[in-house]
């Protein structure tokens, strides 16, 4: 409850023109949950709130995220209604990470539609943000009405929604659906990941950030929620998903390599590592849901600094084209660095928590099927393939204007830096969830 009213009074603070106080609202909280961080299953109860070592790094990883999004939107921040918008998203987020009550979570799920897409409506690129924005409401909604009612199916037969009093659900595969559908459509799963590359491409760098980091992260907390909720419907249904995920895997790996465009390349690779992330939390094991939640920390950083870099060329190229950004290394030396360890990371290499999470991942999906190992192949090859492909493409190659010169701010090398930095420090405090 403390967290809760520390928010609701700090939103005053947005309607001022000091542009930086929105960002010390979230310093100020990062710092307080540093400090009374607790490793139990569940710590700082207080009426419908609660905390445990998943919503507690969400929850941090939302601070961090929404305080790099005003550093990387800082021509926007004069505008009080962009930060309100930015403020209420935050605000929905972390509610449904810190809430216990299931209806609740639902509500602030459905909540965080709002802001996101007054954010892509009012700031977005192209036109095409129109079609972007239906595309993720219809896709949300749509999915979410079986949630709505398996959730009011709930109460009605155990007369409570807190996730620690609901347990031996109903074994039927109607309420398994209904329960997961929702959740894989926001990760988003093969064959329901249309709305992802669109409202990425067409959303300011902002709401591509929030999308990235957070928004798919959403999905992969209900679906350890509702794990943790009865894992026998997981051991007899999740095969389903598996095969899903596992071949999905694959083609859109594929699908990165004739991508034309750099955002959309980053938005189809989230939509492959989110299948791994399906994978890990399928095998019903420890950890194969340590693993995948891993990856959503890792991705979410990672993710969100690619399309930083992305925006940092569109800002002074005007063009997201790989046939303009080529030669990035020439015009912008200073940021090659910074391509090459995102690049990196987002294929898995060491000593980040992807190349962690990812192990945890393979050793959960052979124990749960062990000739997944064949498919495990491709998807690591494809990963690097066209993450490599990224870089070299983007960075390599003769620059259509070589009299150019771009220099880089300051601020841009610190939002780069805060990404990188937690994405290999996080490796040496792992043991807190052990």
């Amino acid at each position: 409850m403390m967290m809760f009213l520390y928010l609701v009074f700090s939103i005053p603070l947005f309607f001022f023109n000091f542009i930086y106080l929105g960002q010390l609202v979230y310093v100020f909280m990062i710092m307080n949950l540093l400090i009374y961080y607790s490793a139990d299953f569940f710590s700082n109860l207080s009426y419908v709130f609660g905390m445990d070592c998943f919503s507690y790094w969400l929850i941090l990883l939302s601070l961090v995220i929404f305080c790099l999004m005003g550093l990387s939107s800082i021509n926007l921040l004069n505008c009080s209604f962009f930060k309100m918008m930015n403020y209420f998203l935050f605000f929905c987020l972390f509610l449904v990470f810190y809430v216990m009550n299931f209806f609740y979570m639902y509500l602030f799920f459905e909540f965080s539609l709002v802001p996101l897409l007054v954010i892509i409506f009012g700031w977005g690129y192209q036109p095409e943000r129109l079609f972007a924005g239906y595309y993720l409401l219809f896709y949300t909604l749509f999915a979410s009405l079986p949630l709505l009612l398996i959730i009011i199916w709930l109460y009605l037969n155990y007369g409570s929604m807190f996730f620690d009093n609901i347990n031996d659900c109903c074994m039927s595969f109607i309420v398994h659906f209904s329960m997961v559908f929702s959740f894989l459509v926001k990760f988003p799963m093969f064959m329901f990941h249309f709305w992802l590359p669109k409202a990425h491409v067409q959303a300011p760098i902002s709401g591509s950030m929030v999308l990235a980091g957070l928004m798919l992260k959403v999905g992969g907390y209900g679906m350890i929620r509702v794990i943790f909720l009865n894992d026998e419907l997981f051991y007899n249904y999740s095969y389903i998903w598996y095969s899903l995920s596992i071949w999905g895997g694959i083609i859109v790996s594929v699908v990165c390599f004739y991508q034309g465009d750099i955002k959309c390349l980053i938005a189809y690779s989230s939509v492959a590592h989110m299948g791994m992330c399906i994978l890990g939390l399928m095998s019903v094991s420890l950890i194969g849901v340590y693993g995948s939640f891993f990856l959503m920390i890792g991705h979410g950083l990672c993710s969100s600094g690619m399309f930083c870099l992305a925006s940092m060329s569109y800002e002074r190229l005007l063009s997201r084209s790989f046939f303009i950004n080529k030669g990035l290394m020439v015009i912008m030396p200073g940021v090659s660095l910074m391509w090459f360890l995102f690049c990196c990371f987002n294929m898995g290499c060491p000593p980040s928590i992807n190349f962690i999470s990812e192990v945890f991942i393979m050793i959960s999906m052979l124990n749960y099927y062990y000739y997944s190992c064949i498919n495990l192949v491709f998807i690591s090859f494809f990963s690097a393939c066209f993450s490599y492909y990224l870089f070299s493409y983007s960075q390599h190659g003769i620059f259509h204007n070589c009299y150019t010169k771009y220099l880089m701010l300051v601020r841009e090398y610190l939002l780069l830096f805060i990404h990188v930095v937690p994405l290999i420090l996080i490796i040496f405090i792992i043991n807190v969830f052990f």
